[in-house]
């Protein structure tokens, strides 16, 4: 299917108050990253926000500090691949990002040989966020240096495959990638759950896994996905397809049936935000604090100060 060309996907990260901390260090940890911009947001229900836009190895991340309202889980984390056809020092790489990583985090799995890779570890890092770090295997395509990864856990559990096929379905640019399920007597998991699958949306990656296990925990605000569009009738149609919890409707924030947290954004809020004066930062931000759905037309002309 093809879409609106200008249609970007990226992460966001909520944080209490350390977004600005959390992307510095982050740029120190991951080789080619670096931040973008920090926009300050005034007089909004969490106070004073820093909105930090800043790339890990090439995809862009959004974080913001307003408030200790969400706490970050392993339901979403963010695999790292390392590529020694692109990097001939890859595995060195990979370990002296654990190693700082591991500073102050948790390792979920340790860093290891797995029967799926040579070198892989799954890390919470010191402020909740988790990274599975993975040495890519010599492929003729050169893997996503990042792809979010979604568990579907607890009441979620075995519907990796149904959402995977519903998010293909909604997103105008998508392709499907691998799919490999559970047999029979594989782990704890029932059979046909998926063990792994990866599908493209918007030329963003995303893996996904089901897991048997009780976690305890499942997808929350704490990370959402930003739906970047270029016109009113793509917020439209994003919305419209993907919003299924109408009390979680807020400033372009939506939730699937699935809890997963999106915000469908004109793409050309970003320009008023890091473009503007600090009034018209002001009135759009009075603006967009009293919508669900964005209105790009009212943004524009609270911009312009009509």
């Amino acid at each position: 299917m093809s879409g609106t060309l200008g249609t970007t996907i990226f992460p966001h990260l909520w944080f209490d108050n350390e977004a600005k901390a959390a992307a510095e260090f982050y740029c120190t940890v991951f080789p080619d990253s670096k931040v973008v911009s920090v926009v300050k947001l005034t007089d909004t229900p969490s106070g004073d926000c820093d909105v930090v836009t800043f790339t890990v190895r090439g995809q862009m991340f959004q974080a913001i500090s307003a408030g200790p309202l969400f706490k970050f889980n392993p339901s979403i984390s963010f695999i790292v691949n390392f590529d020694p056809a692109r990097d001939k020092n890859a595995r060195e790489t990979l370990d002296r990002v654990w190693d700082k990583l591991s500073d102050g985090g948790t390792a979920l799995m340790p860093l290891d040989r797995y029967p799926f890779s040579e070198r892989y570890g799954w890390i919470q890092d010191k402020f909740g966020v988790s990274w599975q770090l993975m040495l890519a295997e010599a492929s003729d395509e050169p893997p996503p240096a990042i792809v979010p990864s979604l568990m579907f856990v607890d009441g979620n559990r075995g519907k990796a495959e149904e959402a995977r096929e519903f998010y293909l379905s909604v997103f105008r640019n998508s392709k499907p990638g691998v799919l490999l399920k559970y047999g029979p007597g594989q782990a704890d998991n029932p059979e046909g759950t998926v063990m792994f699958t990866d599908f493209m949306l918007e030329r963003t990656w995303f893996a996904a896994i089901d897991s048997a296990y009780e976690h305890g925990f499942t997808f929350n605000e704490a990370i959402s996905f930003v739906i970047c569009c270029e016109s009113q009738e793509d917020i439209e149609y994003y919305w419209d397809k993907l919003s299924a919890v109408p009390e979680a409707e807020q400033c372009g924030w939506l939730k699937d049936k699935y809890g997963l947290s999106w915000q469908v954004v004109p793409a050309a809020m970003d320009e008023m935000m890091t473009t503007g004066t600090p009034e018209q930062i002001d009135r759009v931000t009075r603006a967009f604090l009293t919508m669900k759905k964005f209105d790009l037309a009212q943004l524009r002309r609270a911009f312009e100060g009509e």
